[in-house]
């Protein structure tokens, strides 16, 4: 029997209606146009408005779009996974309810939380499910409703993130197409610089956290650009060199959008050229667990068959990794 390999077949995504522009969030926050555009190459971002909608309703619609783009029956998935940094609710995983939502009823699901690099490990899951032989069809979607986290008086923060959804649909190859390779990394002494206080087991929910503005996100923003800046590059060249591959056989950079300038040094460090370096993060700003997927939907039509992609990603706590793929199918 031949090896099974864990390939993408279909991809979709999602980003509200709503678009906050850097002209908008200089009557919100002390900030301009010029500062946020030169120093996170961010011009708008996308906020999900109505009551009642969560980081599920940016899956639903995500998913909803594979589906109907690769013409994929929702009852034929075996398993759906949510990779996100804020879950609908404590407890009850979100994938779970995407899942009964779009139809998939005979799959079961759970949530990956690693931060912006959620989606990553999510692809080191996903493929592992498919290479089993158990599995034949694994949603994989990446979603965050960052908005629902922010505080938008804190210019630190306010400026850079996005709410969005993008998912892929894994299944067996047998061309030796798909997930080639892997270099996951993560370390606890991010917890501090990139972290929520409270609402956890440490810090419960409380009248007092919620007057000390202890929900939002904090960001140490010069100390995490330096872990990023270093993580991604390092596992991006390292991944690189252990499958051979030089800057002519790398034909796609898919990079998580957390700043122009670490996607810059990031393809600096592999010497690649600059029309193979993906970039959506103008329109949409960093989507956390979203930003891959997002550029895979966004970029489809350019992806051929048995092309190289090279995806990176760093994030809180900290998470960080590269995932060398081979592309399996032309639009």
């Amino acid at each position: 029997m031949s090896t099974i390999t864990a390939a993408i077949t279909a991809v979709g995504g999602y980003v509200p209606d709503f678009v906050l522009t850097n002209s908008e969030l200089e009557k919100m926050v002390e900030t301009n146009d010029e500062w946020i555009t030169s120093r996170t190459g961010i011009k708008e971002r996308r906020v999900l408005k109505g009551d009642g909608l969560g980081t599920s309703y940016l899956c639903i619609k995500a998913a909803k779009d594979l589906l109907q783009r690769g013409n994929v029956n929702p009852l034929d998935i075996d398993l759906v996974l949510v990779a996100t940094a804020t879950p609908d609710l404590p407890v009850a995983a979100t994938a779970v309810f995407v899942a009964t939502q779009i139809g998939a009823t005979n799959a079961f699901g759970f949530d990956i939380q690693a931060a912006c690099s959620g989606f990553l490990y999510g692809m080191s899951a996903a493929s592992a499910y498919v290479q089993s032989g158990k599995y034949k069809k694994v949603l994989l979607i990446g979603a965050d409703k960052m908005s629902s986290i922010l505080d938008y008086t804190d210019r630190a923060t306010c400026i850079i993130f996005g709410d969005g959804a993008g998912a892929a649909l894994f299944e067996p190859n047998y061309e030796g197409l798909g997930l080639q390779d892997e270099i996951l990394k993560s370390d606890g002494i991010g917890r501090e610089y990139l972290k929520i206080d409270a609402g956890g087991s440490i810090l419960p929910s409380s009248k007092e956290t919620v007057e000390n503005r202890q929900h939002f996100i904090y960001q140490d923003g010069k100390t995490v650009f330096k872990y990023a800046v270093m993580g991604m590059a390092d596992v991006s060249e390292q991944i690189m060199k252990r499958n051979n591959l030089t800057k002519d056989d790398v034909n796609w950079l898919i990079a998580h959008q957390a700043n122009k300038r670490i996607i810059d040094a990031t393809s600096g460090r592999m010497e690649l050229e600059e029309e193979k370096v993906l970039i959506n993060i103008q329109r949409y700003g960093n989507t956390t667990s979203a930003t891959l997927p997002l550029l895979l939907s966004d970029f489809e039509d350019k992806f051929k068959k048995g092309d190289n992609l090279i995806f990176a990603a760093f994030g809180g706590g900290f998470t960080w990794g590269s995932v060398y793929l081979k592309w399996a199918y032309n639009k």
